[in-house]
């Protein structure tokens, strides 16, 4: 249940929309929320995460190819998205507990694909 306070922003979805939304990574079972001083993560069943805002250090558009469309993540480090463009970095220090498919992972950078990373952006700045 989200507060009157919560803000959502949406993920940007390309091609692969249809086949993600039928993996339950689409739309219905994905979110990213700004509740208070907590941003949280959900991309269906492959990635969750709830980040302090206090513990955010950088946030920046993105530019240049991607290693893919999903959860996808290295040492710290994880690209969470539906497609190419649209890309948000957001910096995390000290780094968050995160969890990709089940597994608790180390979060220290999350990248999104989201329909407007410039609202976001702005949220996060305040």
């Amino acid at each position: 249940m989200t507060s009157a306070a919560t803000r959502s922003f949406n993920f940007s979805y390309g091609v692969f929309r249809p086949l993600l939304s039928a993996l339950g990574m689409g739309p219905k079972f994905s979110r990213v929320e700004l509740d208070g001083d907590t941003l949280q993560v959900r991309m269906g069943w492959t990635f969750a995460t709830k980040i302090p805002v206090s513990q955010i250090t950088e946030v920046q558009p993105r530019q240049g190819l991607v290693g893919g469309i999903g959860v996808h993540g290295w040492r710290g480090s994880w690209l969470v998205n539906g497609a190419t463009k649209g890309l948000l970095a957001i910096t995390v220090e000290p780094p968050v507990r995160a969890w990709a498919v089940g597994f608790p992972v180390r979060l220290h950078q999350l990248t999104l694909s989201l329909e407007d990373p410039d609202a976001l952006a702005g949220a996060l700045a305040r």
